[in-house]
Parts: C-alpha cells; structure tokens; sequence
C-alpha cells in the first residue's frame, strides 16, 4: 500500500455536463441571490457588464489610473488586501487579456507576493476618484515575474526611470473577469500637487509609527479563528473552473 493517501478534491460542478455554460460568479453568490430575490438582477449585470477581457475604453481607463488596490488570498483562505500607487500608466496594459503591474521596493513583508506563490488568484480594483468617479473590477490568475526577464519580454512598457521608481518585479494577470463598478457611493476628490518620497528609507517620510503600534503588544496567532473557520458552509466554487468563466462570458461577446 501507498504511504499516503491522495487527497480527494472538493466536488465541484462539471462545466461539460451541462448544455448551457456556467453562470459567472462563485457558487455562494448564486445561493445568496436565490435567498434575497436578486437572480435576475445579478444575470443582466452578468449579462451587459461582465466580460473576459478589457475593452477598448476600459484599456483607456487602466491608463491613466494612479492606485491599484490588490486583494489577494493565501493557500487556506486568509486574505490580504493592499494599495499600489505610480505614475499614470504605472499599470501595464499587454494585451486585452493581460496587464501587469510593478513591485516596487517596500517592507520587505512581500504579503501580496507570498499569497501569489500559493493562491493564484486575485481581484484588482481601480477607481478614478477625480473625473469620471466610476471603477473597474479586474479578476485573474498572477505570476511573478522579475523586472530583467519582464523586461527582457516587453521591453520598456510601463517602466519609469524616475528616482525609486525602478521596478523590482512584475505581477502579470491574465484576466478572467472584468466590469465596472458603479459610482454611485464613490466620494469625490480633488488632485493636488505633492511631492512624492519614491523609494526613500526615511521612517517620517513613511509614515513612521503613525498608528503607535510600536511598543505594544504584537500579533499572536488564534487557533479559534481556525476553528470557527472549519465551521462555516463550504459552497463548491464555479468562477475558475477550467474554461468555466471564459467559456460563459465569451459567449456574451
């Protein structure tokens, strides 16, 4: 007999047993749009917003954006969310299939990166907060990708030889899904000039310990948390079955 056991994947839909394809979205948005009365909502926003690849004006949009915010998840489950910020264009638009942001020097934690290297997946959001207030919802798989061999395949695209400016590595996304999100609850903001410390080791010029968490008590993991996890309902996911999305959305080209 073997020393191990192979571990038996989740149960999950078959997309080839099925006449019609699969509706985007996971399976516990389904259940909970049954629950509330909103299917038929949700299946025209899926229908007339959601597609698998940037459209012309959204590649225009992902242009002249600023921020990035990255939602990432590791392995088990445990998420992270994060701000990337750079010039105009710092968001690289490859093809209407693929974008790729830099990693510039930081913390040294590499939370996003680290959940890359395990999970794959992760949701982008982009918000244009001064002109049009409308954002984009961009999801997909990611790889790392180091700026010498990211640049070695895309040459100068996206890089600025500014001060502190220079990528470290690239995070590249094949997207799977992408739609708008809609303006109504974004605040409205003005730009400013402002001095940007690109790269600086300046704790100030950091933020320091703005928060005064320095001196107290750090993080200790919970075991509980993990427990109330394993307790929750698991519904099997449909949105990155193998060719699931593409498959249903591409049918709504």
């Amino acid at each position: 007999m073997p020393d191990t056991v192979p571990a038996v994947a989740p149960t999950r839909p078959d997309p080839a047993s099925s006449t019609s394809p699969p509706r985007p979205g996971s399976a516990g948005e389904h259940v909970l749009q049954d629950a509330h009365g909103t299917r038929d909502r949700a299946d025209r926003f899926y229908a007339d917003q959601m597609r698998d690849r940037l459209l012309p004006r959204m590649i225009e949009f992902v242009g002249r954006m600023e921020m990035l915010f990255v939602s990432t998840s590791d392995a088990h489950g445990e998420c992270d969310a994060s701000l990337r910020a750079g010039p105009p264009g710092f968001v690289a638009v490859l093809d209407e299939y693929t974008l790729a942001y830099p990693e510039y020097r930081g913390n040294g934690v590499h939370a996003s990166l680290g959940n890359i290297s395990e999970n794959a997946h992760v949701g982008l959001l982009m918000v244009d907060f001064v002109d049009d207030l409308i954002g984009l919802h961009v999801n997909g798989t990611a790889r790392i990708v180091e700026d010498a061999d990211f640049r070695d395949l895309h040459g100068e695209v996206g890089v600025d030889h500014g001060r502190g400016r220079r990528a470290e590595r690239w995070v590249v996304v094949d997207v799977e899904e992408a739609y708008i999100h809609c303006r109504k609850h974004i605040p409205r903001m003005e730009r400013v000039s402002q001095r940007r410390a690109w790269g600086t080791d300046d704790p100030a010029r950091k933020g320091g310990d703005y928060f005064h968490a320095k001196g107290t008590e750090p993080r200790v993991p919970r075991e509980p948390h993990a427990a109330a996890r394993r307790a929750r309902p698991r519904f099997p996911s449909t949105t990155h079955l193998t060719g699931g999305v593409s498959r249903a959305l591409r049918t709504q080209r």
